[in-house]
């Protein structure tokens, strides 16, 4: 198999296989998660300010108070790679064009020299980030090949994605099937893997806060 029948495979077949199995995998883990019988709250509800699901919503997407200064890399680290993520791949105009094939509908991209540089600095924020979890005995402690892993998943996509876009390393039809094909893995292994708090992280932040609501407990 040459460059360019890898490259129509990883276009053709393997995207098609991949977006099936994640498409599948995803819905199956939602049915599965809220799908789980839970027991009605038969108490009366307590009314505190602050105790509901959209404050708890609101409250755990931002750094608890003096967190920022206490472990800066985590956090602003953590958020400028994830803003970057959704960007480079939502506001890209082929990533949109292949969205538009997908689904049948697109919307504008961004100038592709401003996503490149969010490329860059998404990429500069993961490897800071990876590089303070190693250091750290307590964060390497905690870590485990899951977590290395799902690390690699998502910054080959970025990496192969900004190579191929400057002609750099291999040839470009190559680098840009190791690009899809790099996607495909993440797709493939996503809902199988931490990842998929992409889905459920917003909605198991309402619930708990919900939930903790119910009985007047602010979290």
């Amino acid at each position: 198999m040459d460059q360019l029948q890898f490259l129509t495979w990883v276009r053709g077949p393997g995207l098609d296989l991949s977006i099936t199995i994640f498409v599948l995998a995803v819905i199956w883990r939602l049915v599965e998660i809220y799908g789980l019988g839970r027991k009605q709250d038969l108490s009366a509800p307590r009314s505190v300010p602050g105790a509901s699901g959209w404050h708890t919503l609101v409250r755990r997407s931002l750094p608890p108070p003096g967190m920022l200064r206490t472990s800066p890399v985590s956090y602003i680290g953590g958020y400028v790679f994830h803003v970057g993520l959704a960007v480079v791949v939502v506001l890209f105009a082929p990533h949109i064009k292949l969205i538009q094939g997908l689904l049948g509908f697109a919307w504008p991209g961004l100038p592709s020299q401003l996503v490149d540089f969010v490329t860059v600095v998404t990429m500069v924020a993961m490897v800071v980030v990876l590089i303070d979890r190693i250091t750290k005995p307590v964060k390497r402690f905690l870590s485990g090949f899951g977590d290395w892993f799902t690390w690699t998943l998502t910054f080959l996509p970025l990496l192969t994605g900004w190579l191929a876009v400057h002609h750099l390393l291999l040839p470009y039809t190559l680098m840009l099937a190791l690009h899809i094909l790099s996607v495909e893995a993440l797709l493939i292994c996503l809902p199988f893997t931490k990842l998929f708090h992409a889905f459920t992280a917003f909605g198991s932040r309402w619930y708990n806060g919900a939930m903790n609501g119910h009985k007047g407990v602010p979290v």
